[in-house]
């Protein structure tokens, strides 16, 4: 499904469950923001956006403990669970999405090579946080878009759920 549908179906379930989206961003930079609030009439369901690109972003405006960050790093399980939880507690939504993720061309690793994206969904009054770990192909702009479909499609699985 193309993007502009995509969030045309993520809005129309959100707002048919009178829910808002939170977004907490790392390595998409805002691009899953700026796709949910690309449609008019987004203001009835997406509530706001987070843009936690560095270690104190994330801790300053989304809670995540710095021993996460130092245990686990920031492109991990962990830490996109706790941006989930934080923009939750952080907003007026009851969905949200985070990422986080080595979009290159440069600071991959062995363990963490270029194309590494983690992300995790959180819906209030849910126990279980979605997660998902992702080693997408292609140039940053690529991986960035690719990250920014699985966020939405992610959304779309959470309100289903």
């Amino acid at each position: 499904m193309d993007t502009n549908a995509l969030v045309a179906l993520v809005g129309e379930t959100l707002k048919s469950q009178k829910m808002m989206v939170v977004t907490a961003e790392s390595c998409t930079g805002g691009m899953i923001a700026e796709a949910l609030t690309s449609i008019a009439g987004s203001s009835a369901w997406f509530d706001r956006a987070y843009i936690t690109y560095s270690y104190e972003s994330k801790r300053e405006m989304l809670g995540v403990k710095e021993t996460t960050i130092q245990r686990s790093g920031s492109v991990s399980k962990d830490c996109v669970t706790e941006m989930a939880l934080g923009a939750l507690q952080q907003s007026h939504a009851q969905v949200s999405v985070a990422c986080s993720g080595i979009a290159g061309p440069g600071g991959g690793s062995p363990d963490k090579p270029v194309g590494t994206v983690w992300l995790a969904w959180a819906r209030q009054g849910h126990d279980v946080i979605m997660t998902e770990l992702k080693h997408f192909s292609g140039d940053r702009d690529s991986v960035r878009q690719q990250t920014t479909q699985v966020a939405l499609e992610g959304i779309l699985k959470i309100l289903r759920d």
